[in-house]
């Protein structure tokens, strides 16, 4: 395999492992780092690729062991929380503070799920991945990847109606 095949395989799926990364990480930086380093990890086995039934679910599975091993590691300790400041396109101050707070509360609200809900949840509803990809990535069966997107849905939704009808009487 020469480098152009190389890159016609990696390149659909190479923004959805820096993304994968950038919610284990957090920090942009660190998220790079790891995207970096499974495309060098890709590249060393490219002879072998061809084997694999899906390249992006391996790359996926690699990206999630990296990104676990490096939060374990003593750099995680080290590790600075960095955020981006999330925006539309030309949308008004108000629509971009709410855009803002909304996001802000949504990543805390996944932070706060365990860990394999919170990768279940980004895979399938930021990434958009099927439940058979998700399932071989996190080393799981179809139906429990569907019931912890379901309890990680449920939390969401629960905690998001606690906080927006915060001071709301209820009879």
């Amino acid at each position: 395999m020469n480098q152009s095949e190389f890159v016609n395989i990696i390149t659909p799926f190479k923004d959805r492992v820096y993304r994968l990364a950038k919610r284990l990480l957090i920090s942009n930086e660190e998220a790079e780092d790891a995207t970096q380093e499974v495309m060098v990890r890709l590249w060393k086995n490219k002879n072998k690729l061809e084997s694999y039934s899906s390249v992006e679910a391996l790359a996926m599975t690699i990206t999630k062991n990296y990104c676990l091993d490096q939060l374990k590691s003593k750099r995680a300790t080290e590790m600075r929380l960095v955020h981006s400041n999330y925006s539309d396109r030309e949308p008004g101050l108000q629509q971009q503070a709410e855009d803002r707070d909304s996001w802000e509360w949504a990543e805390k609200l996944m932070n706060k799920l365990p860990e394999q809900q919170r990768l279940i949840l980004q895979m399938r509803d930021v990434e958009q991945y099927d439940f058979e990809e998700i399932a071989k990535i996190m080393d799981m069966n179809e139906s429990a990847v569907r019931v912890a997107l379901s309890r990680a849905r449920k939390m969401m939704r629960e905690e998001l109606t606690k906080m927006h009808s915060y001071g709301i009487k209820r009879n």
